[in-house]
């Protein structure tokens, strides 16, 4: 049996059907043409599906979309309205990612981590990114990065 739900993506109001089995995850990418939260483990581990709710970092994988009735979503691409974000312009520079697939649940969390901590700590920063892996990097560029653009920008 489906439920409509309502809530807020990225701005703008929404409105749809979903299942009750159905993962915000499942409806942002099917339903809604949301690809930034990437499908990864499908088990809260990897952060590929990191989006905010209400302004807190989630996994969208683990959140059912009955769950986000009369709530707010924010994905990368609601983030990025306006062009590309500074932080991921320093990413850039600093060769933070090499294939790209975690990128935008590294943004969301890095997002949400400078919204609370503007000049986070090298601890903080690690934190932070906690929930977020990447197979790639070893980390190192993309702390970096956070690093050289909160000294930039305080």
């Amino acid at each position: 049996m489906k439920n409509k739900i309502s809530f807020i993506l990225n701005g703008e109001k929404r409105q749809l059907e979903v299942g009750p089995q159905d993962t915000l995850l499942e409806v942002l990418r099917t339903k809604l043409g949301i690809t930034s939260p990437k499908v990864g483990c499908d088990r809260g581990d990897c952060g590929a599906c990191t989006i905010l709710l209400n302004g807190d970092t989630v996994k969208s994988c683990l959140i059912l979309a009955n769950e986000i009735d009369g709530q707010e979503v924010t994905t990368l691409e609601g983030l990025m309205e306006h062009g590309i974000l500074p932080i991921q312009e320093k990413m850039v520079e600093k060769n933070s990612f090499q294939c790209g697939y975690c990128t935008p649940g590294f943004l969301v969390s890095t997002h949400a981590l400078l919204k609370k901590t503007p000049c986070p700590t090298k601890e903080e920063i690690k934190e932070g990114l906690a929930g977020n892996l990447c197979r790639c990097t070893g980390y190192t560029p993309i702390i970096d990065a956070i690093i050289d653009f909160t000294k930039k920008n305080s």
